[in-house]
C-alpha cells in the first residue's frame, strides 16, 4: 500500500491497465476527500504533538469475487484512490502473482531511482567543514 500512495499521480493506473483489464466491483464506500491531522516526535523521540493536516482520498470497494480492498491516498486524487483500492483488492486474489512483477516491482524501481537521485542531489550539495591545526598551544 506505501508503494500505491507514494506512486505519481496516473502510474498506478497506467501500469494495472497495462498488466490486465479491470475486474468489476462495488463501492463500499466510494472516493471522498477529507483531512487528517498529522502527528510527529520532536527528534523522532520526544512526545508526539500534532504538527498539522493534510488532504487525503480515501475508498473501498469489494470485487466480484468477494475480496475488499481500502486506500488512503494523499491529496486529493480520487482516480488514484480507486486504483489503490482495487490493487488491494486483486492482491487477494490469484492476480497478486500477475501484479507483483508487472506492478509492483516497477513501482518499486521507479520510487528507489528517485530516491537515489535525490540523494544524490543533496550530497552534491554537501560541505565539510575542516580545522587546521595552527601550530599554536
Amino acid at each position: 500500500m506505501s508503494l500505491l500512495a507514494k506512486a505519481p499521480e496516473g502510474r498506478v493506473a497506467a501500469l494495472l491497465d497495462a498488466a490486465m483489464t479491470r475486474p468489476g466491483f462495488t463501492w463500499l464506500r466510494a472516493p471522498e476527500t477529507g483531512s487528517t491531522m498529522v502527528r510527529a516526535r520532536a527528534g523522532g523521540t520526544g512526545a508526539p504533538f500534532n504538527l498539522g493536516e493534510m488532504t487525503v482520498t480515501r475508498c473501498a470497494l469489494t470485487l466480484e469475487t468477494g475480496e475488499v480492498g481500502h486506500a488512503y491516498i494523499q491529496g486529493r486524487r480520487k482516480d488514484d484512490a480507486e486504483v489503490a483500492a482495487l490493487v488491494d483488492a486483486l492482491m487477494q486474489t490469484n492476480a497478486a502473482d500477475l501484479l507483483r512483477p508487472k506492478l509492483l516491482a516497477p513501482l518499486q524501481d521507479e520510487l528507489a531511482t528517485a530516491k537515489s537521485d535525490r540523494a544524490a542531489k543533496a550530497a552534491a550539495t554537501k560541505v565539510d567543514f575542516f580545522t587546521m591545526v595552527r601550530g599554536e598551544d
